[in-house]
């Protein structure tokens, strides 16, 4: 199942695009952040200092917070009230930033609202919440953003342009791990908290959805709320991929392994430098031979390449293309139907897990 962009608008923006984007540049009118837990500030720092808006609104039920990032950013506007930011007819766009569990229930009503909007992810809780949302903005001709920050990584944009350019030949198979000790969430469980990622980039490498999905996790703190989870997509050509999550490891992973006829990757995102080297590395099997004593492998061990990257923030590229979108009415590389598309894959990991890790089919999806 390929991955076809859904255009609200007839126009998709890819990140090269949007940033040669037609028309002129014009500061929003007003830019509001819902939400100052952990993810929040960082949209506000970078909007801050974009300074692609005149007016800066911060959003959250907790007055000891709004009172932090206003002390770091004195211009910033504070609210406690959510209908405050709707009534606001300034507001052009909106950040959602709160618990997993409210996402649907409040972009649902940015966009009834007539206001762009940019959901952290996952994108819903549901595929039938992601879908209403994909709908909702197709209906109110209204820019609709998945948050899925790392496909506005610089080293995940190079491993997509080694795999498209098919310098590590097919693909074989994608190992992801994703581990730390914490942080728990209350609403969702590890898979909904960090395979989100790995989901994501994967999708976003290969192009393509799962036909099945599998998952198998544990419990160990809070009833039916995984804290480690294995998820293995089944995708066409016999390629798989593993996501592996945890709250419980004692080291921070992040590092993606792909494997391929070619040549191999490995992506180290908490590596300070060299996040990814390229290993000329492969096994071939002869064609032919006369006997099983002569049956073997060829094992081919080359040289490891570090590609140069030009790394630079992957949420101030975010902030930058949000704005982009909603300046010149483009649809986002990571739009609603992107997230559609990996919440559908959670949502199935979420059955398989139910079901004893039985694998689920995926659907079309268009």
């Amino acid at each position: 199942m390929k991955l076809e962009t859904a255009n609200h608008n007839g126009k998709a923006a890819t990140l090269a695009q949007a940033s040669e984007a037609a028309g002129p540049e014009r500061s929003l009118k007003a830019l509001a952040v819902v939400g100052l837990g952990y993810w929040g500030p960082n949209w506000i720092r970078n909007f801050y200092t974009l300074r692609c808006a005149r007016r800066l609104i911060a959003c959250d039920l907790s007055a000891e917070r709004l009172a932090h990032v206003k002390g770091l950013y004195p211009s910033l506007e504070l609210t406690q009230k959510f209908d405050d930011v709707l009534r606001d007819p300034e507001i052009e766009g909106v950040v959602i930033a709160t618990p997993v569990s409210t996402h649907y229930r409040l972009a649902k009503q940015c966009l009834e609202a007539d206001k762009a909007v940019v959901v952290e992810k996952p994108l819903a809780t549901s595929r039938a919440e992601a879908a209403e949302l994909v709908r909702l903005a197709r209906l109110r001709d209204r820019v609709l953003m998945a948050g899925h920050t790392f496909e506005y990584s610089a080293p995940v944009i190079k491993l997509r342009e080694l795999i498209t350019s098919g310098e590590i030949g097919e693909v074989l198979y994608i190992s992801s791990v994703r581990a730390n000790l914490g942080l728990f969430q209350h609403d969702v469980n590890v898979a909904w908290d960090l395979a989100t990622h790995d989901i994501s980039i994967i999708l976003m490498l290969l192009g393509q959805m799962p036909e099945s999905v599998s998952c198998q996790g544990q419990s160990h703190f809070r009833r039916e709320v995984e804290d480690v989870a294995l998820i293995t997509l089944h995708l066409p050509r016999n390629v798989i991929a593993f996501v592996h999550v945890s709250w419980l490891d004692p080291n921070k992973i992040r590092r993606t392994t792909i494997v391929g006829s070619r040549r191999m990757l490995v992506y180290d995102d908490t590596a300070l430098q060299e996040k990814i080297r390229v290993y000329d590395r492969g096994v071939t099997m002869r064609p032919y031979y006369d006997n099983y004593g002569e049956f073997q492998y060829a094992y081919r061990y080359g040289d490891i390449h570090i590609p140069r990257i030009e790394e630079v923030e992957p949420i101030k590229r975010e902030c930058e293309h949000f704005v982009d979108c909603i300046r010149n009415n483009l649809t986002p590389a990571t739009d609603g139907l992107n997230g559609l598309r990996v919440v559908a894959v959670l949502e199935a990991a979420q059955r398989s897990l139910r079901s004893g890790g039985a694998a689920v089919p995926l659907g079309e999806m268009r």
